[in-house]
């Protein structure tokens, strides 16, 4: 009783003085300090769904959930640990249709980790309320976390239709990024990056026009020469009857060291200065072994009713001494064709393709291969366009990561 009379002492006393100090102007009221004074959490809205107040049995038990137990954000994180390996161990291709039991345990599993994030969305809703500044909406985090369970509402509902929409099955993976909300340090280190971003416009500015400066050169020296090939001389001719009729096989229109074309032979033109010639192709291989006849030769073995080419044709009566045609040493012209290295892929043609190579020699995957093609065609001193390249691209990370950190360091 006399803690009772004291507290309401100092309510009235607080009243009086507030009373004192409020001016005619003041908006300020009476009801608004005894709401601050008697909500227990004032940091908390009053009042949400118009009638839970904060000393309401479920609205109460709501918040002392979220802001007071432990316990609660652990089981959160361990359910999206949980989440995490069902993710990794689901297999789509499998099971199409779900019959096994490991993919019905995996669904059970996936309905209990979505009914818990749905259940603790709707404690933190009841909790904070769903639309104010400091309400479960008005956080980034939040909101990320009410899309997520959105997306998975709608995925059930269109499971219960028949209807199968793959794209909203994706929303899957972004169940893991729950996490940031649960661990703080993980939340602020997120937060800083994020906002850090806007710092680097002027380094990705000056990443486009040095990229773009690269791309031009690149465009200006080797413009189509990964397209050269080595062909076939100009009068090379077969007969056509003859070939037919001996199952003599015909060479390519052009060199190629493997059957695909993955990874061509590029040579050099004659005003160019590049390492590889047309001279440098190597002879035929059959069975191991080097052929050593030319297109005369198999002629001349025709007419006398030999089998031109012994080996090719499986005979094994020349297994001995390669009696197969050296096509190679025909391959003498070279020309530009039609088709550049991987799939057309790799190519300073233009300044889109001459980025697609920059992009993929910074990353420092196979870019010694796309040097090696440039120096065949062109010149052996094309390797320093390329370690620059790979100095520039490591200044920049540099240079980003610097600039991301200097905002943040204390000055003495």
């Amino acid at each position: 009783m006399e803690n009772h009379f004291l507290s309401q002492n100092s309510v009235m006393g607080l009243n009086e003085s507030s009373m004192n100090e409020v001016g005619p102007g003041d908006d300020v009221s009476i009801g608004s300090d005894l709401s601050t004074l008697v909500v227990p959490f004032p940091e908390l809205a009053p009042v949400v769904f118009f009638c839970l107040k904060q000393t309401t049995c479920p609205r109460n038990w709501c918040i002392r959930m979220v802001s007071a137990n432990t316990w609660f954000e652990r089981i959160s994180i361990m359910v999206i640990l949980l989440n995490c390996v069902t993710l990794g161990m689901y297999q789509p291709c499998e099971n199409i249709d779900c019959t096994s039991d490991r993919c019905q345990i995996l669904q059970a599993f996936d309905a209990f980790i979505y009914i818990f994030f749905a259940l603790e969305m709707v404690i933190k809703m009841v909790a904070l309320g769903i639309f104010g500044r400091r309400c479960y909406l008005g956080d980034t985090w939040n909101r990320l976390d009410f899309f997520i369970v959105m997306a998975g509402m709608v995925e059930y509902s269109l499971d219960l239709q028949n209807i199968n929409l793959s794209a909203i099955r994706t929303v899957r993976v972004l169940r893991p990024l729950k996490a940031i909300n649960r661990v703080p340090s993980m939340r602020i280190l997120v937060n800083l990056l994020l906002d850090t971003l806007p710092m680097l416009g002027n380094v990705l500015l000056l990443c486009f026009f040095v990229f773009f400066i690269f791309g031009i050169i690149g465009v200006q020296l080797w413009a189509g020469l990964l397209r050269n090939r080595c062909y076939l001389e100009e009068n090379f001719t077969l007969n056509p009857i003859s070939v037919g009729s001996s199952g003599m096989t015909l060479p390519p229109p052009y060199y190629q060291p493997e059957e695909d074309d993955e990874r061509p032979f590029i040579c050099s033109l004659a005003s160019d200065n590049g390492i590889m010639s047309c001279t440098d192709v190597p002879a035929r291989r059959e069975g191991g072994r080097t052929c050593c006849l030319d297109k005369e030769d198999a002629l001349h073995r025709q007419a006398l009713g030999l089998s031109p080419e012994p080996m090719s044709n499986g005979s094994g009566a020349g297994d001995a001494m390669g009696l197969c045609i050296n096509w190679n040493q025909y391959y003498t012209r070279c020309h530009t064709g039609n088709t550049n290295p991987h799939k057309g892929a790799i190519n300073f043609d233009n300044i889109v393709y001459a980025w697609i190579v920059i992009f993929q020699v910074i990353t420092l995957e196979g870019w010694v291969e796309i040097m090696y093609y440039v120096m065949d065609a062109h010149s052996f001193y094309n390797f320093i366009y390329f370690i620059l390249l790979i100095i520039v691209s490591t200044v920049r990370v540099l240079t980003t990561s610097v600039s991301m950190l200097i905002p943040f360091i204390p000055l003495r």
